[in-house]
């Protein structure tokens, strides 16, 4: 289907399908007579949907209102052409199309580990880049444990755009998101139509039906909704249904000459699930393993979550009884409310308000390989010499089991509260000085976040089986005594010292005034930016104490793991209670050498307030913190050029960062304290020869853990999971009623761990994708995820292996060949 000319566009416009199971490309044509101001949003709509479209305007975590050609930040559109062309079967996929982002998408819909320009993923999430909705945070902190703020964020028909801005200015427009802003922009229905597709998987159970419609109804008014509801195996068989849920957004918009005002909805309840990393076979050498699937497991198609592992007994927060539904996965359940309105008093005076309310909670649950060895070896552990294991569940139940044993930890979060509330409050006065033009802005941000969760894991052990058939197994003793409830045998995780029973519940506040100026003379635009962050955090946290004889099933019989249960230690409660504060400032410059080149350079300071990874060791007994674990600081200098000829366009970027950090990661039980370097280079191209097009995107980077106060002998390594290089290419032919082509995705070796020996190899992953549009108003399309079915993993637990012998690791690979069809109808 031919992209309609701009002209064209002002009186309808066509999306082709979303094929990740969106299906839900928008047909829309345009009442009669609507003419009213647009939103900023609503005028950048309006240019040429490209990724490198060097004139969209930039609305995203700047000052606003400049193109791309003009403005000193590095930013990125994610259209609804490029997300089709992608073939992603999750939100986190997407990113992976965003030059300078290295998004580990292989957790599943979310839980997802995203890192901008060499900063750190150090533990998980996405500690120092903010994911938003029309501008306001998802989550005030991307890497709060079990609940990243991309769990909580859906990509459907509601979305207009993504756009995504890379250090620069988003350290003094948002809060705690010095690397960046990736901000999901809604469609606010500009033009009457709306669309209802279906997606469902040709080779794995899945099937997703997708709808948005909105319109202008006179007098300035118009809306927008849309959605998805979804339900099927995922892309890995775990045996049972999950995933399933859905999401609803809508908005509605009364513009006035001097402005307009919008409210939001959102209500999500979607169960999608968590994929850990799983047992992966690994040959050959430290610098040049060779990794893939186990006899009867294989990390592409399997997972530990099975059919015959169904339900989790144990104690919630307050120490009573629950029963917990494993097929709940990650499961967020939102419902979030918003206004955002702008006012133009005349004489160059604005003024724009932002408000989100969301109330978030929900479920994160999941297994975790802690071990994964003989069926005697883990049968003696647990029972001692002569221990011995059968089947728990399934077809064997009864039975020995001699094969590969898998000791699992079952982290089971319960979601009690990760509510927030944000207002952002900005007053704007544009000035004309003579030649030149100055910007003056003010505003106040403040937010509060709650995260308060429960943390009750219990250990497994289950046998190493694919296809969603992974029984579970008791443990009997030489005297043949069962040790074990249904495959359970330890109400706790006592291999990690009974770490993990916890309760926590604090409220995180911030406040931020911030200011702003840009100044336009000519063909040179400056601008700076400065920001004070303040916050507090209050609450109360607990963990675990060991309660002799505890009745946890409620059968009246006290079995062995029964004899000694964790607990939350309630009683004994400690307090956080610290405040913190830190500055930021970017200063920027651009300049137009030519009508179609442009050089920028900018010099940025950030910050990032640390937050619940500061529990239970870092926060000292009074609940305080030292300031220096408070905040970690991001310094980072960026320059590049940007440029267009006829169909071609590139956008390049060097950029250097410092990084301090704090954190703890939950599998390896370790903090870190340290301070990274990166420099690299970032490009992006586009290239359009009739029907011919290409995009693509390209980063390399040299990063280094410059200090490490816990570990000085990984000082000068290379920080885990950071590849050289990172690339992206999408090309393909667009005729009038189909379009044909592919998009690859790569990375070049990384270090599994910071002591810099196994390696990850590089791979290349190529999706395909096509549709066709018959009868005018019908829309079929296919797409391939991964077409030759490589193999590559994004995370392994283990930092080394033995030569010359098979050894077993833990590691979250990318999913097998998919394949996905589609049809959508538009009226």
């Amino acid at each position: 289907m031919r992209r309609p000319s701009k002209s064209s566009m002002q009186c309808r416009t066509t999306i082709r399908p979303l094929s990740f199971a969106v299906a839900c490309a928008i047909g829309l044509s345009c009442a009669p007579g609507f003419a009213a101001a647009q939103s900023p949003e609503a005028a950048a709509a309006d240019k040429p949907a490209s990724g490198n479209d060097l004139d969209a305007i930039v609305v995203t975590a700047t000052a606003g209102g400049k193109s791309k050609l003009r403005s000193s930040v590095s930013t990125s559109d994610v259209t609804p052409d490029a997300v089709e062309r992608a073939a992603p079967r999750s939100t986190a996929e997407i990113f992976r199309n965003i030059p300078g982002v290295r998004s580990e998408s292989t957790g599943g819909e979310g839980n997802a580990n995203i890192a901008v320009r060499g900063l750190p993923v150090a533990a998980g999430g996405a500690k120092f880049l903010q994911l938003q909705e029309d501008g306001m945070p998802v989550m005030e902190f991307g890497d709060i444990a079990f609940g990243n703020a991309d769990i909580f964020l859906r990509y459907d028909g509601s979305v207009d755009r993504i756009q995504a801005v890379r250090g620069g200015s988003a350290s003094t427009f948002a809060s705690n998101s010095p690397g960046g802003v990736i901000n999901f922009i809604s469609n606010t229905g500009e033009v009457q139509g709306g669309s209802v597709g279906l997606t469902t998987g040709l080779d794995y159970a899945s099937n997703r039906v997708d709808f948005q419609y909105g319109q202008p109804f006179g007098n300035g008014w118009r809306f927008h909704v849309g959605g998805f509801w979804r339900a099927g195996d995922g892309v890995r068989d775990a045996g049972y249904t999950a995933e399933k849920g859905g999401q609803v957004k809508a908005n509605l918009t009364r513009e006035f000459d001097s402005g307009y005002i919008r409210f939001h909805l959102k209500r999500l309840d979607d169960r999608a699930i968590g994929y850990l990393p799983v047992p992966t076979r690994a040959t050959g050498s430290n610098g040049s393993p060779h990794l893939g699937a186990i006899d009867g497991f294989d990390p592409a198609r399997d997972t530990l979550q099975s059919r015959y592992f169904r339900t989790d007994i144990g104690l919630d927060g307050d120490n009573r009884r629950r029963r917990t539904d494993i097929a709940d996965g990650m499961h967020p359940d939102s419902t979030a409310f918003g206004v955002e309105a702008q006012y133009r008093f005349g004489d160059g005076w604005r003024i724009d308000e932002k408000f989100r309310y969301a109330d978030n909670s929900g479920r994160f649950v999941g297994q975790f390989p802690a071990e994964v060895g003989t069926a005697s070896g883990l049968a003696a552990s647990v029972g001692g010499a002569g221990a011995t294991l059968r089947y728990a569940s399934g077809p064997n139940a009864g039975q020995a089991y001699t094969g590969a044993t898998v000791r699992t930890h079952l982290f089971n979060t319960e979601i009690n509260d990760f509510g927030n509330v944000v207002n952002d409050l900005k007053l704007t006065r544009s000035l004309d000085l003579g030649d030149g033009k100055l910007d003056l802005g003010g505003g106040y941000y403040r937010s509060r976040q709650k995260i308060d969760m429960d943390w009750v894991w219990n250990s497994y052990l289950q046998t190493l089986e694919g296809n969603g058939r992974s029984a579970l197994l008791d443990v009997y003793d030489a005297s043949n005594a069962n040790l074990s409830d249904h495959g359970l045998y330890a109400y706790g995780v006592p291999v990690w010292g009974n770490c993990c029973t916890r309760r926590y519940a604090a409220t995180y506040t911030i406040g931020a005034p911030y200011f702003s100026l840009s100044y336009a003379l000519g063909r040179l635009d400056i601008d700076a930016s400065v920001r004070r962050d303040t916050g507090k955090a209050r609450g109360r946290y607990a963990g675990s104490v060991q309660v002799a004889n505890v009745d946890v099933n409620g059968d009246g019989v006290i079995s062995a793991p029964e004899r000694n249960v964790s607990e939350v230690n309630n009683a004994a409660a400690s307090p956080v209670d610290y405040d913190w504060g830190y500055t930021s400032y970017s200063i920027g410059a651009n300049y137009l050498f030519q009508d179609d080149l442009a050089g920028f350079a900018r010099v940025s300071r950030g910050g990032r307030a640390n937050a619940d990874r500061l529990l239970f060791g870092v926060v000292r007994p009074d609940g305080s913190v030292r300031a220096q674990d408070a905040v970690d600081m991001v310094d980072q200098v960026e320059a590049g050029l940007k440029w267009r000829r006829g169909g071609f366009s590139l956008f390049g970027t060097a950029f250097y960062a410092r990084t301090e950090e704090q954190n703890f990661e939950l599998t390896s039980q370790r903090f870190f304290d340290r301070v990274y370097k990166a420099h690299g280079l970032e490009l992006e191209a586009s290239l359009r020869v009739n029907e011919f097009f290409l995009n693509g995107g390209l980063t390399w980077t040299d990063a280094e853990i410059s200090k490490d106060e816990i570990t000085p002998a990984n000082e000068g390594h290379t920080p885990r999971r950071q590849a050289d290089l990172v690339y992206q290419l999408t090309g393909g032919y667009q005729a009038e009623n189909w379009t044909l082509g592919a998009n690859l995705i790569g990375t070049t070796d990384a270090y599994t761990q910071d002591n810099n020996q196994l390696k990850m190899p590089g791979y290349t992953q190529v999706n395909l994708f096509a549709d066709y549009r018959f009868a005018g108003n019908w829309v079929v399309g296919l797409n391939v995820n991964n077409a030759f079915d490589a193999f590559g993993i994004t995370e392994a637990e283990e930092g080394a292996i033995v030569g010359g012998t098979e050894n077993i690791i833990r590691a979250r690979s990318i999913p097998g060949r998919t394949i996905s069809a589609s049809i959508r109808y538009e009226f």
